[in-house]
């Protein structure tokens, strides 16, 4: 696409390598950063390399290395919080808590607005949807922008796996629901960015993937390979 409506920037963030992305509208320059986990001298001077003004913080899910130091970037940049799920409160009040376990600053909060199942939010003229995607956390979100057929999936899949989900209140049965059922359908085109590792498509995962994939599910009745 020659001229794109949407931008986005990986910058990988924390000792687990968390990716946090700078997603922007074209048209006015104005974006969201996605998943601040930590490391903000490195998301600030992404911000500051492509021209962006922040406009807000989008969460996925509550778990320190996507959400740890979104608190301290919305307050130092006055911009609110959107997401996650409400399912997620309890993680967003122990931040501060999972942190020190982490080696990770992690500073506890509330959002500015919790996320449910078919709203949208916006970022510049960008309109995303947000499904609600629980498994490997009960509150997990995605946002999907249709128009480019790009989705940022947070830790529900990956280039050949998927979230876990033995942290507690994971579920594996809810995590394979979130995929075949919410993911697939839209679209073996669309590219996602998941919150570890590289891009991908939903359907080279559909063949490929060995724990969602449609022949490992085929074979072992819905659970993963």
């Amino acid at each position: 696409m020659e001229n794109p409506p949407l931008r986005a920037a990986i910058v990988p963030v924390t000792p687990l390598q968390q990716n946090c992305t700078l997603l922007w509208c074209t048209k006015t320059l104005r974006g969201a950063v996605i998943d601040p986990g930590g490391d903000l001298p490195r998301i600030k001077a992404a911000i500051a390399e492509h021209g962006v003004t922040v406009e807000k913080i989008l969460l996925t899910h509550g778990h320190i290395d996507h959400a740890g130091e979104a608190k301290p970037l919305a307050d130092e940049l006055g911009v609110p919080i959107e997401g996650p799920h409400r399912e997620d409160a309890w993680l967003l009040g122990s931040l501060a808590e999972d942190g020190a376990k982490y080696g990770i600053r992690g500073v506890s909060f509330s959002p500015d607005r919790w996320l449910e199942e078919g709203e949208t939010v916006t970022v510049g003229d960008l309109v995303l949807d947000v499904y609600h995607t629980p498994g490997h956390t009960p509150g997990h979100v995605i946002f999907h922008h249709p128009a480019s057929s790009l989705a940022i999936v947070g830790d529900v899949l990956f280039q050949g796996s998927i979230g876990r989900t033995d942290f507690p209140r994971g579920d594996m049965a809810q995590l394979i629901d979130s995929v075949v059922n919410t993911l697939w359908p839209l679209g073996d085109e669309t590219v996602f960015l998941p919150g570890h590792g590289g891009p991908s498509t939903f359907g080279r995962e559909r063949g490929y993937n060995p724990f969602v994939g449609d022949a490992a599910l085929a074979g072992s009745s819905g659970q993963p390979a």
